[in-house]
């Protein structure tokens, strides 16, 4: 067969061609987890490899803008561990995994202070230290940035750092199974090279999924091309579990108009650095709907608030909201916000440091993802990890911005040190070749179906059943609806067709990309039916209250014959010495800061 065209012919695939690859730890996604996951296993002599659909720099993670939470107390120094531990689970409603979240408290000051001797330029604040900024719901100027490039600075800094160890770096590559062995471990994974579609085998004694999330299941997201749920499907359909995937949190503020670029995140530092919010009558509405915490509320409280303003029509032309910050000198708006200057100046012709713009809600991360073990990352999958946000247990409910970077850096590094003590202890695994023959079979059905399904239309469809059925508002009425749309779809999508050759062929890669996000998009709804309250990023017209016996179990999902299985667990209580921070209704730092000022005769 051609070397630059593949053919598209099953008969035309020799399996003793494909290309193949030993390694100890491979490590799928090249964002901040994955990287920082590679740059963990490859400490000593171990082999590693990152494989990524997308190149090297150009992952998600560099559209995360507004910082990295950490409790340094550069600017604010009440501030601690335990109270972004109580802000992370006091945001997540009380379903995270207590664990996970102090773990990530506790380790985060360090990965963010690491980063800065790998070479991060951070702001400074005029003493010389990292600067922090305040950000939605939590406690304290809390926020490491670089402007609103943050992560462009992170991900700039793992991968010069990642090139310095001993990492392959495989670009392009899309993985379409996860291998196991004869007992269930994980033994590699299938895949093929975008470019011209050949295909490749990477046998590997453990695997660390570092993929994102799957924002593109709808219509009107934050989301770049990649995030279409790769690694949660790859892992749920050999066995792993998933968690608290109903939760998919929708950012408050993404463009509006012009709508070529609607959706696009506009961070929350916006706000952060003194932003308002107004409806069309110019009223600020958020001290309405959060007299105390006002425009930096939490994301799920904000994004119900617009969509609340528009559904009483005091919206603005596009359905969004007014998001103001020209009151503030256009110096100090450019030198603090240069990306949202430049974003809306060359997007949208709007000059932010003399006029509001339009904002309206956007889909920006899921909360839930394949549940991991919250010291070491791993599945129920032997030699299967997971970090960043295609994993759960960190925030429950409600993601509190600034906290996904740091989750990223924490995890990502236990992952891969996890990751690489297993494949220590371990043999190579044996593939099956029977398991890559059927991939290759499967993966190339496509091509022998000239009369079937569009695998663009099939997107379109599937983001209009999640973006109506399974949106920002939800009703059991409206998932049931949209369980049913999404079933007979995966009928249809069983037959999805491609045309041409493997080679630059952009409909292929869709055909995957379209199966995983219909996997996903069931667990979703299944999920949120089962959820029968309102809580963070759940919100059910039906059940419009949160609900105490709902906060003390999260919900599982396995893939059995074909369909998604939902359970209960009981959240893990939290140990007494924990439990005792929620004792008062504000922070512990928020309470020592109360404590000072009434010692020092300041008053509370």
């Amino acid at each position: 067969m051609s070397e630059n065209k593949p053919s598209a012919s099953l008969s035309a695939v020799n399996l003793d061609t494909i290309e193949t690859h030993e390694y100890d730890v491979v490590v799928v996604g090249a964002g901040g987890a994955g990287l920082r996951a590679a740059i963990a296993a490859s400490e000593g002599t171990a082999r590693v490899a990152v494989i990524s659909k997308s190149l090297l720099g150009k992952a998600h993670t560099v559209m995360a803008e507004g910082g990295v939470a950490a409790s340094l107390g550069n600017v604010d120094s009440d501030d601690s561990w335990d109270t972004h531990f109580y802000d992370t689970m006091k945001s997540g409603h009380f379903i995270n995994q207590y664990r996970t979240a102090e773990i990530f408290a506790k380790e985060v000051p360090d990965r963010v202070l690491e980063l800065e001797t790998w070479g991060a330029v951070f702001d400074r604040t005029p003493a010389g230290k990292i600067m922090q900024r305040p950000f939605g719901a939590h406690s304290f100027r809390r926020l490491a940035h670089i402007g609103d490039r943050t992560g462009k600075e992170l991900i700039r800094t793992l991968q010069y750092k990642v090139i310095h160890q001993n990492v392959d770096i495989f670009q392009e590559v899309t993985t379409t199974r996860l291998l196991t062995d004869e007992a269930g471990r994980i033994a590699g994974l299938f895949g093929y090279y975008r470019e011209d579609g050949h295909f490749v085998v990477f046998r590997a004694k453990a695997i660390v999924l570092a993929t994102g999330g799957f924002g593109k299941a709808y219509k009107v997201t934050s989301n770049s091309w990649e995030s279409t749920g790769d690694g949660a499907a790859l892992a749920f359909r050999i066995g792993a579990e998933l968690m608290d995937i109903e939760m998919v949190q929708f950012h408050p503020t993404g463009m509006v108009w012009p709508p070529g670029v609607r959706g696009l995140l506009v961070t929350e530092g916006v706000r952060g650095e003194g932003g308002l919010l107004y409806n069309s009558k110019h009223e600020r509405f958020m001290l309405r709907y959060d007299p105390v915490q006002q425009e930096l509320s939490s994301r799920d409280v904000v994004a119900r608030s617009i969509f609340k303003e528009n559904q009483a029509e005091r919206g603005t032309p596009h359905g969004g909201a007014w998001l103001d910050i020209s009151h503030l000198p256009a110096n100090v708006v450019k030198a603090k916000l240069p990306g949202m200057y430049e974003q809306f100046l060359s997007l949208a012709d709007v000059d932010i440091t003399r006029e509001a713009f339009e904002v309206a809600p956007t889909t920006h991360y899921v909360m839930g993802g394949i549940r991991v073990d919250p010291e070491t990352e791993a599945t129920n999958v032997p030699g299967l990890y997971a970090a960043g946000e295609v994993a759960c247990g960190l925030h429950g409910a409600n993601r509190l911005g600034g906290n996904s970077l740091g989750d990223i850096l924490v995890f990502g590094r236990r992952a891969g040190m996890a990751a690489l003590a297993y494949a220590q202890s371990v043999d190579y695994p044996t593939l099956i070749p029977a398991q890559i023959e059927e991939e290759v079979r499967r993966v190339l059905a496509p091509f022998s179906r000239p009369d079937g399904e569009r695998p663009y239309h099939m997107m379109s469809e599937l983001q209009e059943i999640m973006t109506t059925y399974a949106g920002i508002v939800r009703s059991g009425e409206s998932l049931a609806a949209g369980l049913e749309h999404l079933e007979l779809l995966r009928l249809r999508a069983e037959r999805m067709a491609v045309h041409g050759s493997r080679a630059y062929n952009p409909g292929w890669h869709t055909v995957f990309d379209v199966e995983s996000l219909i996997l996903l998009g069931e667990a979703v709804i299944r999920g949120a039916l089962a959820r029968k309250e309102s809580r963070g990023a759940q919100w059910r017209t039906d059940y419009p209250e949160e609900l105490p016996e709902m906060g003390k179990v999260n919900f599982v999902q396995t893939w059995a014959d074909g369909h998604v299985v939902v359970r209960e667990e009981p959240v893990e209580p939290m140990p007494e010495h924990l439990a005792k921070l929620f004792e008062s209704d504000q922070a512990p730092g928020v309470v020592r800061q109360a404590a000072r000022k009434a010692n020092q005769g300041g008053g509370s």
